[in-house]
């Protein structure tokens, strides 16, 4: 379905594979692979290609038209997961909401991304359990259980876990980015 759904918007903007390719830093032929199935893109690459398409990256996992209310049942949520199985993101909010929500699981002395990023959005964090540091621009805001922190995400940014234990955390984005 992923494939099938980048497939669709790729054509439905009136890209070629190669100019999806160049605005997503990837090769033609992974496009390629991923839009026929027989490859599984990384978490970088999906962020990747869903910004070139200008969709939130959830969207490319979702199917069908959207409707007034917009329900997500608890069996129907998506969730990605980097390679190293350090961080998932699963998303709460249902397919289409102007307002995103994540369920974060950064494991212990991990980091969200190698390198922070931005995105066109403002994000509110708020730690579940555990403790994890915000890196905004360069500063860091060290969060425990309970504290939240809002920001423009337009700035690079990023989670670090610089501790013993998991850290569970809900992200919550307007517009949708992820």
């Amino acid at each position: 379905m992923l494939g099938t759904t980048i497939r669709e918007v790729r054509k439905a903007r009136g890209l070629t594979m190669v100019q999806l390719a160049e605005q997503a830093g990837v090769s033609q032929g992974l496009i390629s692979q991923v839009e026929n199935g027989r490859a599984d893109p990384s978490l970088e690459t999906l962020r990747r290609l869903a910004e070139a398409l200008g969709v939130p990256l959830f969207d490319l996992f979702q199917d069908g038209a959207p409707s007034p209310v917009n329900v997500l049942r608890a069996g129907s949520r998506v969730s990605v997961t980097t390679p190293t199985g350090s961080l998932t993101y699963e998303k709460l909010s249902p397919p289409s909401a102007t307002l995103e929500v994540l369920r974060g699981r950064l494991e212990p002395n991990d980091v969200s991304s190698a390198e922070p990023h931005a995105h066109p959005a403002s994000e509110c964090v708020v730690v579940e359990s555990g403790a994890m540091v915000v890196e905004v621009a360069g500063e860091r805001i060290e969060l425990g259980a309970g504290d939240s922190a809002i920001y423009d995400s337009r700035l690079p940014h990023r989670y670090l876990n610089e501790s013993g234990s998991v850290a569970v955390f809900l992200v919550f984005a307007s517009p949708p980015s992820f």
